[in-house]
């Protein structure tokens, strides 16, 4: 093969409709995402963009809703017990998983039940 793959360049979960607000209160709020626009021509499907350095997440409206209980994202987090700590005093719920060999993780659902799980390779 002549081509190579770079890197990810987002990833998409599914949110029910109108649920951009309850986006905003997770991935900006508590995660510390930031908002960004979505192209005009894009904008009348709703959902949200969130990004964060190299990590983007574009939470998308899918009619009839079911959320992503297996399939996730996985982020990739530098100095994660902080983080542990700071969900810790925000009340947030999650989950350490201690399954996967060298790595510090833990999972958690969105304001929508889809999963996500972050990590740190120790």
């Amino acid at each position: 093969m002549r081509f190579q793959y770079e890197q990810l360049d987002h990833v998409q979960i599914a949110a029910p409709k109108g649920g951009e607000e309850q986006a905003r209160k997770f991935y900006r709020d508590l995660l510390g995402f930031q908002e960004v626009d979505k192209p005009d021509k894009l904008k009348a499907r709703g959902g949200a963009w969130f990004s964060n350095g190299q990590v983007h997440i574009h939470i998308g409206i899918e009619e009839p809703f079911q959320p992503a209980r297996k399939a996730h994202p996985a982020i990739r987090v530098r100095n994660i017990e902080e983080m542990k700590q700071y969900l810790n005093s925000s009340n947030a719920l999650y989950k350490v998983d201690h399954e996967l060999s060298g790595a510090n993780l833990f999972y958690m659902d969105d304001p929508f039940g889809n999963r996500i799980e972050f990590l740190e390779w120790e």
